[in-house]
């Protein structure tokens, strides 16, 4: 499991949105990029995660990010998820969990006593020229959208 670093590039990958349709890091140069891994859609925790940026997208729009989702759900998943809920973000399927790896956000995880391997909720803010900026790591949901705003107005200012 590799770890990425502040201040290093951010490792490239191309992942499938809910249409099939690839999207890279790379189509994104020049933006500052919120790249937000999640364990599972539908679940309370996600669904207010991912409510959460698309009422703030356009907030990060004005500061020149993208806001990508990221969890090993698949593309038909995703779209049922984005259907009920009304999101307006970019979420992108993982499947084999390969750039969930690359971003250390898939590890061993412990619930009820069990442990398993899983995603571990993992924001990454990647800068313009793609370097990692800021890393946050076992995301507590509340009040994390606006502590990456803040973060990001900070650092774009």
């Amino acid at each position: 499991m590799s770890e990425i670093e502040v201040g290093k590039k951010a490792p490239s990958f191309c992942l499938p949105d809910f249409e099939g349709k690839e999207h890279c890091l790379s189509d994104f140069a020049g933006k500052w990029i919120v790249l937000y891994f999640y364990p599972k859609d539908n679940t309370s925790g996600c669904t207010k995660e991912a409510k959460g940026f698309s009422e703030k997208l356009d907030e990060f729009k004005k500061l020149n990010a993208e806001i990508i989702g990221v969890s090993k759900d698949s593309p038909q998943s995703h779209k049922k998820f984005i259907d009920k809920h009304g999101l307006t973000i970019l979420l992108l399927s993982d499947e084999d969990h390969k750039v969930l790896e690359a971003y250390g956000a898939w590890g061993k995880k412990k619930n009820y006593g069990r442990e398993y391997f899983g995603t571990i909720r993992t924001t990454v803010l990647i800068a313009p020229d793609g370097t990692v900026k800021k890393i946050w790591k076992k995301v507590r949901v509340a009040g994390h959208v606006d502590k990456v705003l803040e973060t990001l107005k900070e650092l774009s200012s």
